[in-house]
């Protein structure tokens, strides 16, 4: 997330949120955020979610996910929030939303919903 200029802003049990400033840097032709950093904060929102309801010493992987994008993503900051629905001993299910900071209020440009996996005694894997 460092190479994006992401940061966590927020973690809850079972709930995470991440910012990522506008950046040129990171859009596509028209000027949008690219869905692939969307989707990649988006995941990690998911991911830590999911993470804060494991044991210490679990890692965490996305092992699925499905990502609605609902509008471009402009604006001059974007938030990322994951969301656990159902924490499992091996899978949890997440849902995730970014929304865009504009002129007015922030608007919804993207849903997921995530399975992540809960990793255990994997040697070099600890989150």
């Amino acid at each position: 997330m460092a190479t994006l200029g992401a940061r966590l802003a927020a973690v809850r049990p079972g709930e995470v949120v991440i910012e990522i400033p506008f950046r040129a840097d990171l859009t596509q032709q028209h000027g949008f955020l690219h869905a692939g950093v969307v989707t990649a904060v988006v995941d990690s929102a998911c991911g830590y979610a999911a993470l804060s309801l494991m044991p210490p010493g679990a890692a965490v992987l996305s092992v699925e996910f499905k990502l609605n994008l609902l509008a471009p993503a402009a604006g001059a900051r974007f938030q990322a929030v994951g969301r656990v629905l159902r924490a499992g001993q091996t899978l949890t299910v997440c849902a995730g939303e970014a929304r865009a900071e504009r002129e007015g209020g922030s608007a919804l440009v993207a849903v997921m919903q995530a399975t992540m996996m809960t990793v255990r005694d994997r040697a070099g894997l600890a989150d």
